[in-house]
């Protein structure tokens, strides 16, 4: 891969920097992550964008610092700093949108990540260089860039499962697709000369898409199988989980104060209960 530069590495600090602060100041990430009902309701559209900035936590920040440095060098360098800009807003708000679209009746569903941008940069570097080929630290080998595409195709459907409405990875291929599509608009030439590798990864994204848009229930999942290979999913879905399951525990709070009164609460409730009205 090609060295990153210097766009990629201010990329890179300014996921780092805004990320961080939402680490240490719950305010600010309230503030500034993907919410349905913010962003349809109070049109606070800037979510889309800024959200992508924000991260759960270490881990979720450093594997997606590590793709976009992986990645990025090939197309800034190739393609010149500006395609590169735009390929990576692109897939970040095509991304947010699907998931808008897909979400547009969950109001609490919230998400953080650039997932979605640093797919679309990924996609748009398969599109336009056939030969790419992809290798893993550690491992001797490497996979040609198509099948990379099309495994994480297969592996997004995989991870799909049920839970209050939830449903994983549409921000990841809405912003591969929307790279991948903007990639092609500004470099035509890769359409003809990259076709069939294109139609490989292009037509279960796109299959994939239209089901979890049009009949999501097709595609949740919600069996022993997947129950017991909980840490298998995303950190995306898992946040999401959290966030449901914490706001469920408040409005049972709630009721009982509706029934007994403060009074009522334990120690432990009225605690949560406070936690909660500073973070809010």
């Amino acid at each position: 891969m090609t060295d990153t530069g210097i766009t990629g590495l201010l990329l890179i600090m300014a996921n780092v920097a805004f990320s961080y602060k939402g680490f240490t100041n719950k305010t600010f990430f309230n503030g500034y992550k993907f919410e349905v009902d913010s962003i349809l309701i109070h049109k606070d559209y800037k979510r889309v964008i800024t959200s992508g900035f924000l991260h759960v936590g270490w881990m979720h920040l450093i594997f997606n610092i590590i793709s976009l440095y992986v990645f990025s060098g090939l197309i800034e360098e190739s393609l010149g700093a500006l395609k590169f800009l735009i390929i990576y807003f692109a897939s970040l708000i095509g991304g947010g949108l699907l998931s808008l679209l897909v979400h547009r009746n969950h109001g609490d569903y919230s998400a953080v990540g650039a997932s979605g941008a640093i797919c679309g940069v990924i996609f748009a570097s398969i599109a336009v260089f056939p030969g790419l080929e992809i290798g893993f630290i550690g491992l001797p080998f490497s996979i040609p860039g198509w099948l990379y595409g099309l495994a994480y195709v297969l592996y997004s459907i995989y991870g799909i499962r049920s839970n209050k409405d939830n449903i994983g990875h549409d921000a990841h291929l809405g912003g591969a697709l929307v790279g991948m599509l903007v990639a092609l608009l500004l470099e035509p030439y890769a359409l003809a000369e990259n076709f069939l590798t294109i139609l490989i990864i292009a037509l279960p994204t796109v299959a994939f898409i239209c089901l979890i848009i049009t009949k999501p229930h097709i595609l949740l999942v919600d069996n022993f199988y997947f129950k017991a290979h909980k840490h298998y999913y995303s950190i995306d879905h898992k946040y999401n989980e959290e966030r449901t399951n914490n706001q469920l525990e408040i409005d049972r709070i709630l009721d009982k104060i509706n029934k007994k009164g403060m009074n009522g609460l334990s120690k432990a409730e009225k605690d949560k209960l406070k936690r909660y009205s500073q973070n809010s």
